[in-house]
C-alpha cells in the first residue's frame, strides 16, 4: 500500500531531514566507498534507556554517529556516547548486530551495541542535540523512531534481529 512517502520512515519525511541526510551522504560518497556508523542502546543502573532528539532530523533516537577513517568501532562508540550524552561505559558492551541501512543510502551500515552507562553530567542542549534523557522502557517519549522501537524489541526478544536497520 503506497503511503505517499515512497516508503520513507517518518523521521525522513521532512524536506530538511532528507536534504541534510543527502548532503552528508554525498560528502561521504566523495570521501568513502561505504559509510559506517555506530549506535547504542545505553542503559543506566535503573534499566532506563538513553535517547536523544537531534536538531536536524525529527524523532527520538539512540545515541550514535559516524565512524571516521582510522577510528575503531569501539573508539567511535565511546566518542559518540560522550558527545551526545556525557555518557561513559560503566559495564558490559555487547555488539548486537551490524545492519544495512538502505533507507538512508545504499552504502550505509550501522554497528549496534547494547551497553551499560553512567552519565557524568546532564546533557545540555547544543547545535546537534536539542534534548536527551533516560526513559523507562514502558514510558518512552512520544516520537521515538520506528527503528529505535525495532532495536528495543529485538533486545527484549520480542522479534528476531534483522539485517536491515
Amino acid at each position: 500500500m503506497e503511503d505517499g512517502y515512497g516508503g520513507r520512515p517518518p523521521e525522513m519525511r521532512s524536506v530538511r531531514a532528507r536534504l541534510v541526510t543527502r548532503v552528508v551522504h554525498v560528502w561521504f560518497a566523495m570521501t568513502r566507498s561505504m559509510t559506517l556508523g555506530v549506535r547504542a542502546a545505553c542503559f543506566d543502573a535503573e534499566g532506563r534507556v538513553f535517547l536523544v532528539r537531534h536538531s536536524y532530523v525529527p524523532g527520538w533516537h539512540m545515541p550514535g554517529g559516524g565512524v571516521e577513517r582510522g577510528e575503531t568501532l569501539a573508539a567511535a562508540l565511546v566518542k559518540e556516547l560522550r558527545e551526545e550524552g556525557n555518557l561513559e561505559i560503566a559495564g558490559s558492551t555487547d555488539l548486537v548486530a551490524v545492519y544495512f541501512n538502505h533507507r538512508t543510502s545504499r552504502r550505509d551500515h550501522v554497528a549496534f551495541y547494547r551497553c551499560e552507562v553512567r552519565q557524568l553530567a546532564p546533557k545540555q542542549a547544543d547545535r546537534e542535540i536539542v534534548e536527551a534523557g533516560f526513559f523507562a522502557l514502558d514510558a518512552l517519549p512520544e516520537g521515538v523512531t520506528a527503528a529505535t522501537r525495532r532495536r528495543l524489541a529485538e533486545l527484549a526478544g520480542e522479534m528476531p534481529v534483522s539485517e536491515e536497520w
